[in-house]
């Protein structure tokens, strides 16, 4: 028993000689890092020292203070910086075109042999025929410079394929086709076809579609036998020639309306004329080419009620949407007839509506930027072609706006594939001579 506790307290004993000499160098360590730390603290004081020095021999050769001279390296840093993003950018581009065309055929290629596409729909091409096909060289013109000023000033779309003795005019907005086609014909009827002559002609016949708008509303006012009305409205029913809903054509569908209008009042032993009316005038709204917030049926009553048309005629404009609420049964009667035209089958097709409402909204996001002329969006959306002031806008700038526009387009859109944003810029120089 006496040998096991001798034993234990040589262990202990052992074990505490071992624990003071961990101690002693735990101890010695820790000095040594403290005195690491005061070495670090002295030279970083030091350099400290010689850095405010330095700054202070800067600022008297410079004769600027540090934060002017922040300043004005942030300002060039800043510009570098846009510049170099800018190119870099461009190349990421180039350079992800470049590898993805390959792709992008095979793709294309098995897409084709396994869909059948759909035709051209009509209300966004004209074709306009002409006797030969000689024709197609001089509307061409010499490095392709008359069919560019064509399309420059109408923002149509001229394509000139193999299809025997015709050029096919493509175009969302119908009164620009239209122009293009009239011009066209005075052009080729005239005999002078290059781009002074393409320019003065497209001028007078875009004054001559004005007046054929102001004569189709008269036409049809006196059709339908409705009288007394405003020259504001009657000009903007002969716009409605040229515009669509859902692909129907908005001045025969308010013509269609305004009869059923009319044989429905008349059977139930209503006012017909006061009917027919307000069929004509319920979708004026939907006439105006700038974006308003506003329904189409609450604008086209603010429009009757500013042009003095009755109370009636007014509330079925702005009811037949349920946007306010109907005082009189005319109103009812025009919701249905409305219906009735719009719902049977063949009548409309939304996807029209959406795309051209797409190609206009592309146009108005150009039209935001500064020192932007003209904005045409053609190739069924695939292409953008901005033309913008010379005097506004250098070359150097035209690039960068290209690609502000494209970014813009790419934030605030949704669309199938690409668009390609092309900027143009083009200088005239004129004198006269006397």
């Amino acid at each position: 028993m006496q040998k096991k506790i001798k034993d234990k307290e040589s262990q202990i004993s052992n074990e505490l000689e071992l624990n003071k000499k961990n101690n002693q160098s735990l101890t010695d360590k820790v000095n040594s890092f403290n005195k690491k730390i005061e070495l670090f603290e002295k030279k970083n004081n030091q350099i400290e020292k010689t850095h405010k020095e330095q700054i202070d021999k800067l600022e008297k050769i410079s004769s600027l203070s540090a934060s002017d001279a922040k300043k004005e390296l942030l300002e060039t840093l800043v510009q570098e910086t846009k510049t170099e993003a800018l190119e870099l950018t461009q190349n990421i581009i180039e350079e992800a075109k470049l590898s993805a065309r390959q792709d992008a055929k095979k793709i294309i290629i098995n897409t084709i042999q396994r869909v059948g596409t759909e035709e051209a729909i009509d209300n966004c091409v004209s074709v306009f025929n002409i006797e030969s096909d000689d024709l197609k060289g001089r509307i061409i013109g010499r490095e392709g410079r008359n069919i560019r000023a064509i399309e420059a000033a109408t923002g149509v779309e001229i394509i000139v394929d193999d299809t025997p003795e015709a050029i096919i005019l493509s175009c969302f907005d119908s009164v620009r086709r239209e122009i293009a086609r009239l011009s066209l014909h005075k052009l080729v009827t005239d005999g002078r076809i290059h781009p002074a002559r393409i320019e003065e002609v497209v001028k007078k016949t875009s004054k001559e579609i004005e007046n054929e708008i102001i004569e189709v509303g008269k036409r049809t006012v006196i059709d339908l036998g409705i009288h007394g009305l405003n020259p504001v409205l009657i000009k903007a029913i002969g716009r409605m020639k040229y515009r669509s809903s859902y692909g129907q054509n908005l001045l025969h569908h308010s013509r269609e309306v305004a009869k059923l209008c009319g044989i429905m009042c008349s059977e139930l032993g209503l006012n017909p004329k006061l009917a027919k009316r307000a069929g004509l005038l319920h979708d004026i709204g939907k006439v105006p080419e700038e974006e308003i917030e506003t329904p189409h049926a609450l604008l086209g009553m603010q429009w009757a009620e500013k042009y003095g048309e009755k109370p009636d005629v007014c509330n079925a404009i702005g009811a037949h949407h349920d946007e306010i609420e109907m005082n009189n049964l005319i109103s009812p009667i025009v919701q249905v007839c409305d219906a009735i035209s719009g719902a049977r089958p063949g009548a409309r097709r939304q996807v029209l509506d959406s795309y051209i409402q797409r190609l206009k909204e592309m146009e108005d996001i150009a039209y935001d930027f500064k020192g932007v002329n003209k904005a045409y969006a053609i190739q069924a959306g695939r292409e953008l072609r901005v033309m913008v002031e010379s005097d506004k806008i250098s070359d150097d700038q035209a690039a960068k706006l290209s690609f502000q526009i494209s970014q813009k387009i790419q934030t605030d859109m949704t669309y199938p594939g690409q668009v390609k944003v092309t900027v143009i810029r083009e200088t005239r120089a004129v004198n006269i001579a006397t």
